[in-house]
C-alpha cells in the first residue's frame, strides 16, 4: 500500500533497464507496456525454422562500465571454447569459472569484430585504412584522385550545414563519393546533402582520413574496443529475454499486445496513459512516473494538449523502416581470402557494407560469425541477413514477401555473393520505425524536447523515446539516468539528453 508506480512504455533495451532499475534501487513498481508480443524492440532476436535472425547486427559493447556490469549480470562471459573455436582451433579469453557456451544457455561469447565494405566487387576495410591492398583494390587513378581529393577538402575546409559537408571535410569528396554518398542515400531514403550533419557527429565521431594515416606511422595509447566484442550465445533478444524474466521474478509487470494511444496531462504533469489492446479493449493507466521509449511522433499525437508548434515539428518527425531477409545457403559463392579461419571458410565478416551502386541492399549480416549458435548447422550451412532501408508504404515495403524474397536474392546473385542454386530457406521481416531521421522536422526537434521536459515526471528514454540514433547502450544509460533523476526528484532532465554527446569516438576506450 502507498507504493509508487511507474508506467514504461516499450520493452526495448531502454524499457527494460529502466524496470530493472527501478526494481533494484528504488522502492517504485514498474508496469511495461509493450505495443508487440516480443521483447527487444530492434534489439530482438527471430527465430526461424532453428535459425537466429538479428535484426541490425547488435555488438555488446560500452565505453560504461556501469553497462558492461549489467551485461555481466544478466550473461556471465564464457569459461569454455565456443563450438566453432573448439573446432578450429581459436584462441579467445575465457573467463574463471564462466559458463560452458556448449552446455549452457545464459551465457556471453567472446567473439572477434570482421567488417568490411564491398565496393567493385571487392573488400575494402572499415573504417577506411591505407594498407597497401586498399590502394590496389581502388587502382591507381582512383588513388590519386582520393589523395589530391583529401589534400583539397585539408586546405578548404567547408561548413558543415549537412552530413555531406561533414564527410567531405574528413575524408575528401572522391573518397567520400566512393564509399559514404550512395550508401547515406541508401540508408536516409535522402541524399547526405540534405541531412543534419549531427548524424555523422554521432555515429563516426573521430573518423577521418588524417587519423589513419596516422595509425599506419603512429602508436597511439587507445584501446579499440572494436576488435572484439561480447555475444549472446542465442542472439541479443536473448539477453532481453533474460532480462524480462529477472524484472517478473522481482515482481515487475510486463504487458504485451498494448499500444498506447492516449496520454493525459495536468499543470505540467502526466497523470495516466491509455493503451489499447489487439482487441480493441481499451485500458487507463495512471502511475507516480512515465518512461517513454515509444517513437517521439507516436508520443506527441498521444498526448492530449500540445503547443502547435512543437505539435507540427513532432507529428512530422521522419523514419526510416527496415526489412531483413534471412537465407540459408549451403555455401557463400564469395571466397575468403583473408587469413583467419572460419567453419566452412566461408568470409569471416560479422556484415558487410555494400557500396555497389547498381543493387539496393545495403548490409550484409552472416550469422555464423556472430555465433555459431545462431544456425541449426554451422558447419554445413551458411545462415544470412540482407538489409534494405525503406519508407513505410514504399516499393519495398509493398511487396509480397514471395516478390521481396526473389528480388533479394537475386540481388546477391547478382554481386557474386551467392549461387541461387545454394539456396535453402528465406524469411523475410519488417520493422517499422527502426532509424529516427536526421533531416526535414528534425531541425527543430529542440522545440518537441523542451515541450516534453516541461512534464516533470515524464522521461523519454533509449533510441526512439529520443529521436537518436542510439546505440543499444546508450540507450540503457539513457534509462539509468533518468531513473537516478526521478530517485532524487531532480526536475532538469539534461543528463538524460547528454548520453551519447560525447566528444570522444564512441568505439574506443583510453
Amino acid at each position: 500500500m502507498g507504493k509508487k508506480t511507474a508506467v514504461i512504455i516499450g520493452a526495448g533495451p531502454a524499457g527494460l533497464t529502466a524496470a530493472y532499475k527501478l526494481l533494484k534501487d528504488t522502492d517504485i513498481h514498474p508496469v511495461i507496456l509493450e505495443e508487440s508480443h516480443e521483447t527487444g524492440g530492434i534489439s530482438k532476436t527471430v527465430a526461424y525454422k532453428n535459425n537466429r535472425i538479428d535484426i541490425g547486427g547488435h555488438r555488446f559493447f560500452s565505453k560504461s562500465d556501469e553497462v558492461n556490469a549489467f551485461w555481466k549480470e544478466m550473461m556471465p562471459l564464457q569459461g569454455a571454447p565456443a563450438f566453432d573455436d573448439k573446432l578450429l582451433g581459436r584462441d579467445k579469453p575465457l573467463t574463471e569459472g564462466g559458463p560452458n557456451p556448449e552446455t549452457e544457455e545464459r551465457v556471453m561469447l567472446v567473439r572477434e569484430r570482421v567488417s568490411r565494405i564491398f565496393y567493385l566487387r571487392k573488400f575494402f576495410d572499415y573504417p577506411i585504412s591505407l594498407k597497401p591492398a586498399t590502394f590496389i583494390n581502388m587502382g591507381f587513378i582512383r588513388t590519386m584522385q582520393a589523395g589530391f581529393g583529401y589534400l583539397g577538402a585539408m586546405l578548404h575546409k567547408r561548413k558543415e550545414n549537412s552530413l555531406e559537408d561533414f564527410y567531405i571535410n574528413r575524408f575528401g569528396k572522391p573518397l567520400y563519393a566512393m564509399f559514404f554518398e550512395d550508401y547515406t542515400e541508401k540508408l536516409w531514403g535522402v541524399h547526405p546533402s540534405q541531412i543534419a550533419p549531427d548524424w555523422g557527429a554521432q555515429r563516426v565521431k573521430g573518423l577521418s582520413l588524417w587519423k589513419a594515416l596516422l595509425a599506419v606511422f603512429k602508436k597511439t595509447n587507445e584501446t579499440s574496443l572494436i576488435e572484439e566484442f561480447w555475444y549472446p550465445k542465442r542472439g541479443p533478444g536473448h539477453l532481453w529475454e533474460t532480462v524480462a524474466d529477472e524484472i517478473k521474478t522481482l515482481g515487475g509487470e510486463i504487458h504485451y499486445g498494448q499500444s498506447v494511444t492516449q496520454m493525459q496531462t495536468e499543470n505540467g504533469i502526466v497523470t495516466a496513459v491509455t493503451s489499447s489492446s489487439d482487441d480493441g479493449k481499451q485500458t487507463q493507466w495512471k502511475a507516480d512516473y512515465f518512461f517513454s521509449s515509444m517513437p517521439v511522433k507516436d508520443l506527441v499525437i498521444a498526448m492530449d494538449e500540445v503547443p502547435e508548434e512543437a505539435r507540427t515539428v513532432g507529428e512530422n518527425l521522419p523514419y526510416r523502416d527496415f526489412i531483413t531477409v534471412g537465407i540459408l545457403a549451403d555455401k557463400l559463392k564469395i571466397q575468403n581470402k583473408t587469413n583467419k579461419k572460419t567453419l566452412g571458410n566461408i568470409v569471416p565478416d560479422c556484415w558487410i557494407y555494400v557500396q555497389e551502386r547498381d543493387v539496393k541492399i545495403g548490409r550484409l549480416q552472416v550469422f555464423n560469425n556472430w555465433s555459431p549458435y545462431m544456425t541449426e548447422s554451422p558447419e554445413n550451412t551458411v545462415w544470412v541477413g540482407l538489409e534494405y532501408f525503406c519508407d513505410e508504404g514504399d516499393a519495398m515495403w509493398s511487396m509480397s514477401d514471395e516478390d521481396f524474397i526473389n528480388f533479394a536474392v537475386d540481388e546477391l546473385a547478382k554481386i557474386d555473393v551467392i549461387d541461387k542454386a545454394d539456396v535453402k530457406e528465406t524469411v523475410r521481416i519488417k520493422v517499422k520505425k527502426a532509424y529516427p531521421a536526421y533531416f526535414g522536422t528534425y531541425s527543430e526537434f529542440g522545440k518537441v524536447q523542451e515541450f516534453l521536459d516541461g512534464f516533470e515526471n515524464l522521461y523519454c528514454i533509449g533510441r526512439n523515446g529520443q529521436h537518436r540514433y542510439n546505440n543499444m547502450d546508450h540507450s540503457m544509460l539513457t534509462a539509468m539516468r533518468a531513473v537516478e533523476i526521478a530517485q532524487a526528484g531532480t526536475k532538469s532532465k539534461q543528463a538524460i539528453w547528454n548520453v551519447n554527446t560525447e566528444e570522444e569516438y564512441h568505439e574506443e576506450k583510453k
